[in-house]
Parts: structure tokens; sequence; C-alpha cells
């Protein structure tokens, strides 16, 4: 790692802490935004000369807030603060920074910006991405593209959003128990969407991105602190640590993708399995099924089989079904079509994804399951169709490069006349 990892790992890191303070100070969320921007500038500066701050957050926060102070002091033609030179030195300042910034008021800053941008008077995809945005830094064209949208019209969401919560006045204050139950599923939610784009990147030319897989579990563990009954978060939990288990055996040395069942398990993150595992029992044990604890439950499934022909898909599919009544969606049904693939052929999955070629039609894993499908069933032209479609909708080279392989097989099974 060089400098300038370290260096952009401890300000991703250290970014919640750091804006849900600023914002606390400012009660505004373009200046604390702002601020945290300039107080990583001078990071960039000062780091490299100085070394790692004890506190990075703490370093941050102070920064930022005497950048942003320093700011309005000049625009109303007050005493400028020292030169950089003299507010870049800032040991005795942070470690007394530090004393006071302990774990617990780090908590209620996180909370306070996780929940303030889930404000139930934003829209929900609104609530998402300024979430998104602000408490992990993902850019506008990123969080677009997660939601497959323009980035334009992404970037006006997140004004809206942000104007929104300005003109309601919004406390900046931690919420109380009630608020916090009306907005916990929009910040599990954000979660969740932080993790799928780390999982499987929605463009780029990364197939996965470490750092937001990274980030939302983070973000999960700090939620489960703070809500340690609720068997939905316990159940979120356990859901990132499953798929991220399997993190080291999903691409091969050369990038490609490498599909469940050909996966080498015995790369699997087996902590992590147990830890999620652990997790999914205790959730259960609430007897308030929701929609994480079915999704962490299958992919408990999965991690349970030491190979692949021992995967339980019958359960599989049980559980699917299950999901598909409490929050049914058309990837929750294509889902579950693979799984009556593997346990009773394609020909009885081929019917259950034909109704879904409307609300998936953009969608690049409709598509390849659709191909997958047609080509066992020896349905070679559909399938190449298919396949080409699929390719024209990958986000990430590795997407398009695993769908080639499939028409590559195509083309050796039936060749043109």
């Amino acid at each position: 790692m060089n400098e300038f990892d370290w260096i952009d790992a401890a300000l991703r890191s250290a970014r919640p802490q750091a804006v849900g303070a600023l914002l606390r100070y400012f009660r505004d969320l373009d200046q604390a935004e702002e601020a945290y921007q300039e107080a990583c500038l001078r990071a960039l500066k000062h780091w490299p000369i100085n070394g790692p701050p004890r506190d990075p957050a703490a370093w941050l926060i102070l920064v930022g807030r005497n950048v942003a102070l320093d700011d309005a002091r000049r625009r109303s033609k007050s005493q400028p603060l020292p030169p950089d030179e003299l507010i870049s030195d800032l040991d005795d300042a942070e470690a007394d920074l530090a004393e006071r910034l302990d774990n617990s008021r780090y908590r209620d800053d996180m909370l306070r910006l996780l929940f303030i941008c889930c404000h139930p008077d934003l829209p929900a995809t609104q609530q998402i991405a300024l979430a998104l945005r602000i408490v992990s830094g993902l850019s506008v064209k990123e969080i677009a593209r997660a939601f497959l949208v323009g980035e334009s019209a992404m970037e006006q969401r997140i004004t809206r959003a942000k104007r929104r919560i300005e003109k309601a006045q919004v406390p900046y204050e931690a919420p109380g128990a009630p608020e916090r139950a009306e907005r916990l599923a929009a910040v599990a939610a954000m979660i969740y969407l932080l993790f799928n784009e780390g999982y499987s990147a929605s463009g780029g030319d990364a197939h996965i991105r470490l750092p937001l897989c990274e980030e939302a579990i983070r973000l999960a563990r700090l939620l489960l602190r703070l809500f340690p009954s609720e068997p939905e978060v316990m159940a979120l939990t356990a859901l990132l640590l499953l798929l991220h288990a399997r993190v080291a055996a999903r691409l091969d040395a050369e990038g490609a993708i490498v599909l469940l069942e050909d996966q080498d398990r015995s790369l699997w993150n087996r902590e992590l399995i147990g830890e999620g595992l652990a997790l999914i029992e205790k959730a259960l044990r609430h007897h308030r099924p929701g929609p994480y604890q079915i999704q962490a439950a299958i992919a408990g499934v999965h991690a349970h089989a030491l190979r692949p022909e021992d995967t339980d898909w019958a359960e599989i599919d049980q559980l699917y079904a299950v999901l598909e009544r409490l929050q049914p969606s058309p990837v929750v049904s294509l889902n579950r079509a693979v799984a009556v693939a593997k346990l009773r052929g394609a020909a009885a999955a081929l019917p259950m994804i034909e109704p879904l070629a409307g609300p998936l039609g953009g969608y690049f894993h409709f598509f390849g399951v659709r191909g997958w499908l047609l080509m066992q069933l020896g349905r070679a032209e559909e399938a190449r169709a298919a396949f080409d479609r699929a390719i024209a909708l990958a986000h990430t080279p590795a997407e398009a490069a695993h769908i080639r392989l499939h028409l590559d097989r195509l083309a050796k099974d039936s060749p043109p006349l």
C-alpha cells in the first residue's frame, strides 16, 4: 500500500464520523460536506509529510470546522485564522479533541447523520440517494448507476432532498426511539444498496469494489450496535457477512467471474460465515420474519453446503416463495426461477421468467438467466439473442466476458451452417 492508498482508506473510514460531527456544528448539509472536503485537501497536503494523526476523524473535524469558520470570518472581513503551517500542526489540539469525542459521541453523530438523510418527509428514493452521497461519499454517477437513472436526474434528486430537509427545518439532533423506528427501514436499505454496489459494481473496470462492501458491513455493524434486539438488523448484517465471505472465490486469477457452483469453497471465509450463521439463528429466535432474514437464510443454505451438489435447492425454493410473499419483486421471482431450474430443470423454470421480460427488460441478469435456460433446452438461436442482449447491458468487463463464454459454448455446440 502506498502513502496515498492509506490516506484514501483513512479518509473513507473517517467520513461518516467527520461529516456527522460537522453537521452538528453547522446544522447545514452542504456546509458540513464542504468543510469535510476542505479538510481532506489539507490532509492530502500535510499527512504525507507529518504522518497520520492519532485520530483521523478528530483531525478532520477540527480542521474542517476551523477552515469553515475561517471562511466565514473572511467573508465578514474579520481576523483570519493563522496560516496552514500553524493550523496543520494539530497534535495537542487533536489529542484533546479525541479525548472529548469518545465512541458514544461518534455513534450519536453517525446516528444523526444516517437518520437525517433518511427523514420520512423525503421520498424513499431521495432518502437512500442522499444517504449514499452524504454518509458514504459515493459519486452522483455511482448512485445514478445503482438506481438505473441518468446522472443529471440523480443530481437533481439529491439537490431536492437537501433543499427539502432545509425547508422542513429538520432538527439536527439524534432522533428519539419512535423516529428511529420509522426511519430504520430506509437506513437499512441504504446500507444494503451500498453493499450491492460493491458486491457487483454498476460500472467501471472493477467487478467487485471491496471498499464499498467493507463500508457497508461497517455501517451494518454500527446499526446493530444501535439496535441490538432488532432481528432485521441482525439479518442484514448476517446477509452481508455471508455474501462477503465468498469474495476470494468470486473471480479467478484473470479477473473472470466464477459462478457460485464453480467456486473453490475452501477460499470462503469461515470466520465470517460462522458469525453470519450465528446472527441468523439469533434473529430467527425472535419469530418476527422479515425480508432480510429470508435473504440471509438463503445465503446460509449456500454457506452450509461444502460442495455444490450438497446445496438444498428445495429449501432455497421454499425460502424464495416466502420472500415473494413478503417482498414481491421481479428480481426475487427471477432468483426463484434459478432455484427451480436447479431443482426441476430448465423446462419448469423458463415459463416462470417469461412474464418478467417487461419489468426486467433492461436488467443484465434477466437475459443471462434466460439465455442459460434456453441453452439447456437446446434453443440455440434464442439463447444467442438473449446472451447478445445481456452483453449489451453488462455493467463491467467481467460480466460481458462471462456471457461471451456462453456464446463460445453455443458456437462449439451448434456451429453456423
